[in-house]
This record gives C-alpha cells, structure tokens and sequence, in this order.
C-alpha cells in the first residue's frame, strides 16, 4: 500500500489543499483546520447549515492563507498565517468541546459574512491554546485542532471504488475531506487498524469515521443529494452511525515533527513495533 494523497483543510468545512509532501503534527497534517467559522455566540459553523462553504478555496503561501471563491469573481481574502499581536481571545464550541479561540480580524469577519449572508467571525486556534480528544477514545496528550473529533482521517482507495460499484453515479473522494489517501489493500480494511506506518511514521488507528450529511454535498457545486450516505446506510451501518474511514493520530506524539509524502509506503503492524 502507497500514499496516493494527501489534504489539509485550513479552515473547518471549507475545501482543501492537495499536498505533495505534509508535516505530521500532534492536532494533524500541518495547517489543518486551524481556522473555523462561527456564529455570534461561537457556535461553529460547517457545511452541515452552509453548504456554499465548499466553494470556498484556501492556498497557501509563504506568509498568508488566501480564500478564494470558486467560481465568482470576487477579492480574494489574504489571512496571515500568524495571529495578530494583541488578538481578541473568544470562547468557541466544536460539538461538546469548548476552547479558547483568537479573533483574527474585522476584516475577515465582514468578507465571510457577505459572501455567506451570516454574521460570523473567523478564529485562530494557536498551538499553545489545546484541544484534547475525548477520554472516551483518546489517549493522555493526544490533542486535535478544529476537527470534528480526531487529528486524522485515513480513507483506502478501495473502499471507495467499492462503493462506487453500488452507486448509479460514482462519487470522488473530496466527498469524504480525508487527510490521507492510499492505495491497494482491501475496502474498509484501514478501520480495523490499531496501529499503521507511513514510511517509518508510527500512527494510531482510533475508530471508524462515522458520516454525516456533508457526504451528499457536491464540493464543485454545493448542490445537495442523497448519496452516498443513503447507500452507505444500506450496508456500513452499525448502530446509529454510517461508518467509512479510519480516524487516527500520531502515534510517537512527541520529538520533531516527521514529513510524510506522495509515494510513502504504508502498513498495518502488530504491536511492539521498535521504532516507536
């Protein structure tokens, strides 16, 4: 198995960037979601209420993070990739999470209000302002940005041709946002994982990602269907969730951030492992 992909997602539900070559951080790929929309109360804000978020496309440069719409003409937003000195500090929540979050300006609150139609802010999370996972599935110090729940998302390539097969129109994998994408293997096999490597990386597979509505989202268009979540509901549902994908983290969590990239091999391992 080979690393065929890899995203990051700047900002929470926006689109994401392809990379050729990632640093692995403790809350995930580097930049992913370290900014997030929220509402006026510090509610976040994702595709699930405003699909047209899909549309809008961050890059990065050496100093800024730039968004830009799809498809209108509109100013692009140039965000500088460290927080102002002096930054307002605002309480925002992820689902059950609440963490300190900075403000990163006026001027970007009033670009995504316009082109969104909603009055909301864009914040910061800086590294020293953590987020730990859950005690119910995280381990002592694993932390997390913005994401919903985990650092990283891992998705096979097989197990998305295996759905493919059972839809009458084929989706592609940005439906999915994964961090990490590789190839060969067995569908689904990457949610059984405990324990994986990317080159001599060590990653802990946590659990099975359990799909939401943004999955019916077309990212080109941000028009709204019902697949795949309706046939993935047909046959990867346990309990109440529809599960595709593996949620994982760094494993090593500690030392100098390793790289990982296009090409890397990948592989299952039972523990011990020596390089840990």
């Amino acid at each position: 198995m080979h690393i065929t992909a890899l995203y990051t997602y700047p900002i929470k539900s926006l689109a994401g960037i392809s990379l050729p070559k990632a640093r692995v951080e403790k809350r995930g790929l580097a930049f992913d979601r370290h900014w997030m929309l929220v509402d006026r109360d510090g509610l976040f804000i994702s595709q699930r209420e405003i699909p047209q978020l899909a549309l809008l496309v961050p890059d990065l440069t050496v100093h800024d993070l730039i968004v830009r719409h799809r498809h209108e003409g509109l100013e692009p937003l140039a965000i500088p990739l460290l927080p102002a000195e002096g930054a307002k500090e605002m309480e925002v929540q992820i689902w059950d999470d609440r963490c300190t979050a900075l403000q990163v300006s006026r001027e970007a609150d009033e670009w995504f209000s316009e082109i969104l139609q909603t009055n909301c802010h864009l914040v910061y999370l800086p590294e020293e302002n953590t987020r730990p996972l859950s005690p119910n599935y995280g381990h002592p110090g694993e932390i997390t940005a913005f994401a919903d729940s985990c650092p990283l998302l891992i998705i096979g390539e097989a197990s998305l041709a295996d759905l493919n097969q059972r839809l009458a129109e084929p989706v592609p994998m940005n439906r999915f946002r994964p961090n990490i994408v590789f190839s060969e293997g067995q569908p689904y096999e990457e949610e059984g994982w405990k324990n994986f490597r990317i080159g001599s990386v060590p990653f802990r597979g946590i659990r099975p990602c359990a799909r939401c509505q943004i999955t019916t989202i077309n990212q080109e268009s941000a028009d709204i269907g019902k697949e795949p979540l309706r046939t993935l509901s047909t046959y990867r549902r346990q309990g109440h969730k529809v599960l595709f994908g593996l949620l994982a983290s760094w494993a090593a969590q500690k030392g100098e951030a390793p790289h990982i990239q296009v090409g890397d091999r990948m592989e299952a391992y039972t523990l011990p492992y020596n390089n840990l």
